[in-house]
């Protein structure tokens, strides 16, 4: 099954409405910086892209599915911040949207399969301009409502900033850990979950 297909399903049959929150680790990394460019990769129902404009940033917005896309764009226009998302449908596997940008984004970027995720993350860290930062945020455990097996294995945040193979001569790590947080699930559930969190800034 394509990718779209598979995202298309899962965007078809859940909430259709942003819940008009950024994730924590964007509000806490990216509040304090000067907004300018942002990319967000796998934007989903647009939440941290519409927090993202509200704050000033100009936000280039990229999902595979047309689904989630679609809700994307409803949350925005229904914000008041259409102007300033431009939303892509594109398979990051593929390619990365190009220009250069003061922040980019990446939160909770899986995929089912062989998916060339360290590729995507470096190709997008490349679009970095000198000074600004590259943001993600991943699964480091397992949710007791993930569609994943049981015995995944997560990367710990080394082992993808090492899938990444990022100079390190051109990158400073301004936050390289993992974090604790309560988890929600579909039928309201909660668990305490553990994320890893890259924050880095290119010095080049």
């Amino acid at each position: 099954m394509q990718t779209e297909t598979i995202w298309n399903d899962i965007y078809a049959t859940g909430p259709q409405t942003s819940s008009g929150k950024p994730g924590l680790a964007l509000s806490q990394f990216a509040g304090p910086l000067r907004p300018g460019s942002a990319l967000e990769l796998g934007c989903a129902r647009g939440d941290d892209a519409v927090w993202l404009a509200r704050q000033g940033w100009r936000v280039t917005a990229v999902d595979v599915s047309s689904v989630a896309l679609g809700i994307a764009a409803r949350n925005a226009e229904a914000a008041g911040v259409s102007d300033r998302i431009r939303f892509e449908a594109r398979d990051l596997a593929l390619s990365c949207p190009e220009g250069r940008f003061d922040l980019v984004t990446a939160s909770f970027l899986h995929s089912p399969g062989d998916w060339p995720r360290g590729e995507v993350l470096a190709r997008a860290a490349e679009g970095v301009t000198p000074g600004g930062h590259i943001l993600i945020v991943e699964h480091a455990s397992r949710a007791p409502w993930s569609w994943s097996p049981e015995d995944t294995r997560f990367p710990t945040a080394e082992d993808t900033l090492a899938s990444m193979q990022l100079s390190p001569e051109a990158w400073t790590h301004r936050c390289l850990c993992p974090v604790a947080r309560t988890a929600t699930g579909p039928d309201g559930q909660s668990a305490t979950v553990t994320d890893n969190v890259l924050f880095l800034q290119r010095l080049r």
